[in-house]
């Protein structure tokens, strides 16, 4: 098989990776914190062994001794990893939606362990427990986070403390990772630590906002531009391959004709 074959074989592999990040991207871009994929690409050169040869040459009218080298480029994914900029605040006015500015996460508690996340679109149970949408119990001071019942008129400050008709409740954790490339996506908007990696938590700068929600940070411009993009290189590579096909086809037909 012709080293064409190969490079467009690698290159269309990565751009239908590319173009399931964009999907996924597109698709939550009205979902409550999310936070959107990013793909980097490298090429992995294929070296000959003459290619590591640096010959010495007596005078310019020396002859090589070897040919000249021959890099193949083989495109591959070099990183995935999420993009943690800040999205825009929405007004709800619920005064259990809490938006976080800046880079802190809430922490919920699951079944598979406790996890991160950033969509603040909480709800209370009947019997007073401060949940998530999917269910899973919102964590403050390092505990879940029951109110008593027959209060109705909640406060969230800034750091999380949470008041009911002026008497002190309960807070909401607020944590930052030092670093926030070691998080990994779980599903359901939340996030854990990479396998292998150790999440460190430090003393959050960020602060809650009371009654407002943030907004993805997928720009659908951006990423419909991306899509367009990734379809067109996809295009290209498949028609190196069928033109590298035909030409296979062809050589084997005039080497097998009879003279």
């Amino acid at each position: 098989m012709q080293n064409s074959m190969y490079s467009a074989l690698f290159g269309a592999l990565s751009n239908e990776h590319r173009m399931n990040s964009i999907a996924n991207n597109l698709a939550n871009v009205n979902t409550t914190g999310y936070k959107r994929d990013m793909l980097s690409f490298k090429d992995t050169f294929a070296m000959y062994a003459h290619d590591q040869i640096m010959e010495p040459q007596v005078n310019l009218r020396s002859k090589k001794l070897f040919p000249e080298p021959q890099h193949l480029s083989r495109t591959r994914i070099a990183q995935a990893q999420v993009d943690f900029d800040q999205g825009s605040l929405k007004v709800t006015g619920a005064p259990l939606d809490v938006a976080i500015s800046g880079n802190g996460f809430f922490k919920v508690r699951t079944p598979q362990g406790d996890f991160y996340t950033r969509n603040g679109h909480f709800r209370m149970t009947g019997e007073g427990m401060l949940i998530t949408e999917q269910g899973f119990p919102v964590l403050g001071n390092g505990g879940e986070i029951t109110l008593p019942d027959g209060v109705k008129n909640f406060t969230i400050a800034e750091n999380g403390d949470i008041y009911g008709d002026g008497e002190p409740m309960g807070s909401i954790d607020l944590v930052e990772v030092s670093d926030p490339l070691s998080l990994e996506k779980l599903g359901s908007n939340m996030y854990r630590g990479r396998k292998g990696l150790e999440v460190e938590e430090v003393e959050s700068n960020s602060y809650m906002v009371q009654g407002f929600l943030e907004v993805s940070n997928v720009n659908p411009v951006y990423e419909m531009v991306n899509m367009i993009e990734a379809q067109r290189q996809f295009e290209a590579y498949a028609k190196v391959m069928q033109t590298t096909e035909a030409l296979d086809k062809e050589t084997i037909s005039k080497v097998g004709r009879a003279r």
